[in-house]
């Protein structure tokens, strides 16, 4: 399926899914106003209409595709597993719960408490019921034969091979001919477009002359026949490759990155609430770490240094200072003691950490301010940690540099995978291209959660 055709049956589906959300609410409330008339978590509840409550709509409808699309609920197959979809769809429909008992809280309504328990049962039944419905309806003959296209393959016969045999079994694509314009004409696949009423012609244009190509697609824009280009002209190993346009100019793109979606809006939305919601309820603290670092010993409270930021551009990254004022000088004379392959400097029991900053360092405190850096957009909560720019510039591997791909965060899978026990800088840069190769905002959450258990035991930087 292409992707503009997904994006429109994702779009559909998001809106349906939002609206069954909003009306599981009215059915929990209607089940316990008009069917159990008692509150079964406590004395009788008064039978109130939902008028009250209709302003939730506006917020369940586009938050619960959201939180769907979260578990990779909009990725799935067009026959997807019955086990995964449940899965899915039970973690989302708690999350929704969650959602709406924050909400209520933070508008300091009280509704009966178990609408909100039936909200997310119902809500999760009745997702799964539609998905069960459009499963059926897939699987009809009435269904396939609508969703059903009929293409032919043009191209060398390897190239047509290899594509007939990639194609998913599960999709609607039906290949109904073949043609190799190396050995035949423009006319042959008239002829064969007439033959079986094909929809649309999938051109593999690898081993094939451009100019044949351009024959063929003149052809099928004279019949009006959909012609579909496969832009496989060069082999690569990571890179995703997409579509798009500049100024109305088609753009083929290749991409080893996360692409533009709503939920790179909503990691960027959680950095944001998230350091602002930190600084806020931490501000205490912070006036008393910098009293200690003044009294204790000379120099700055901050200590400031330029790291490599997004795509290497370099910022200003803050830390409350653990270590003596000198201590840049003093690191070429630790040289020999770095137990770290590769351009990262890294010693146990540094002799330039004070005493105060070996407590901020084992607790992680000494990264506080970092939230900072994420407020002023040149760092997130998660991602790759940032690097001196002297240590980016010693990269003997130019691989190494796509991790400079997304923006630099406080935590990562480095912190909670292995964390002071890698000495291979290669390793650490191996969970850094394996987070951004796997992105997803459930993965930064599940880091996030990860991150705390880590700090609280103390096995924080060196």
């Amino acid at each position: 399926m292409l992707r503009r055709q997904k994006q429109i049956r994702t779009q559909v589906q998001k809106l349906l899914d939002g609206s069954l959300f909003a009306v599981s609410l009215w059915l929990a409330h209607y089940l316990r106003a008009h069917v159990l008339k008692f509150e079964i978590f406590g004395g009788t509840a008064d039978i109130e209409g939902f008028q009250e409550w209709l302003w939730l709509f506006f917020i369940i409808i586009p938050v619960a595709p959201l939180l769907l699309d979260m578990q990779g609920f909009y990725n799935r197959s067009l026959v997807p597993g019955r086990r995964a979809t449940a899965w899915q769809l039970l973690r989302a429909s708690f999350l929704a719960m969650v959602v709406l008992v924050t909400l209520l809280f933070l508008f300091k309504e009280n509704p009966a408490r178990s609408v909100i328990f039936f909200f997310g049962p119902i809500s999760c039944l009745m997702v799964f019921l539609k998905e069960e419905t459009l499963r059926q309806w897939v699987q009809s003959r009435l269904g396939q034969a609508q969703m059903s296209r009929r293409f032919i393959l043009v191209g060398s016969p390897e190239d047509c091979n290899r594509i007939a045999q990639e194609l998913p079994r599960n999709e609607t694509v039906e290949i109904v001919g073949r043609v190799d314009l190396n050995d035949s004409s423009v006319e042959s696949l008239l002829k064969m477009l007439h033959k079986y009423s094909a929809n649309g012609v999938l051109l593999c244009a690898r081993h094939t002359y451009f100019g044949q190509v351009e024959k063929a697609i003149q052809a099928c824009e004279l019949e009006g026949v959909e012609a579909w280009l496969l832009a496989d002209f060069f082999n690569t190993q990571v890179s995703q490759t997409t579509f798009d346009d500049l100024n109305g100019r088609p753009m083929l793109v290749f991409r080893s990155t996360p692409e533009d979606s709503w939920q790179r809006v909503a990691k960027q939305a959680i950095d944001v609430f998230g350091a602002f919601a930190f600084l806020l309820a931490w501000s205490w603290a912070f006036v008393t770490i910098a009293t200690l670092i003044k009294l204790t010993s000379s120099g700055p409270v901050l200590f400031r240094q330029r790291r490599s930021g997004l795509n290497g551009k370099p910022f200003t990254m803050l830390k409350f200072r653990s270590m003596v004022t000198d201590a840049e000088q003093l690191k070429a004379e630790l040289e020999v003691l770095n137990e770290m392959d590769g351009p990262v400097f890294k010693v146990t029991n540094d002799p330039r950490v004070t005493r105060v900053g070996r407590f901020l360092r084992r607790w992680s405190i000494d990264e506080w301010p970092q939230m900072i850096n994420v407020l002023l957009g040149d760092m997130s909560l998660v991602g790759p940690r940032p690097l001196p720019v002297d240590e980016v510039r010693r990269f003997d591997d130019l691989a190494h540099r796509r991790r400079l791909s997304v923006k630099p965060g406080l935590t990562c899978l480095w912190q909670v995978n292995g964390r002071n026990k890698v000495t291979n800088f290669r390793d650490w840069v191996r969970l850094d291209l394996e987070y951004i190769d796997n992105w997803s905002i459930w993965l930064d959450l599940k880091i996030l959660m990860k991150t705390v258990p880590v700090v609280l035991m103390g096995t924080g930087a060196k």
